[in-house]
């Protein structure tokens, strides 16, 4: 594959990553309103299982920012590696 190639797809994958991690972190806000509004109802059913529903949420949470972080890094290395930049310029140059 080629390295412009590579690094778009790389970036690609930290966007989703992104995107992901700004939707559980949409869950988990959602959940907390549920829970909050749940506290006036007293239904047993969402009191029993909401908290495990965001227990569950917040550590996919916790494992998406974790990639998140370790890919951004590996894309920043790669870019900075492979002067990522300069290939661009030179990429634009030719069309």
């Amino acid at each position: 594959m080629d390295t412009l190639k590579k690094f778009a797809l790389m970036e690609k994958i930290v966007h989703e990553l992104e995107d992901l991690k700004n939707s559980q972190q949409a869950i988990i806000t959602k959940l907390t309103k549920i829970e909050v509004d749940n506290i006036d109802l007293g239904d047993k059913k969402l009191e029993n299982d909401l908290p495990d529903m965001h227990q569950r949420v917040s550590d996919n949470l916790d494992t998406i920012a974790g990639l998140l972080e370790d890919f951004a890094s590996k894309t920043d290395a790669f870019s900075n590696k492979n002067n990522i930049s300069a290939l661009k310029e030179q990429e634009a140059l030719k069309v």
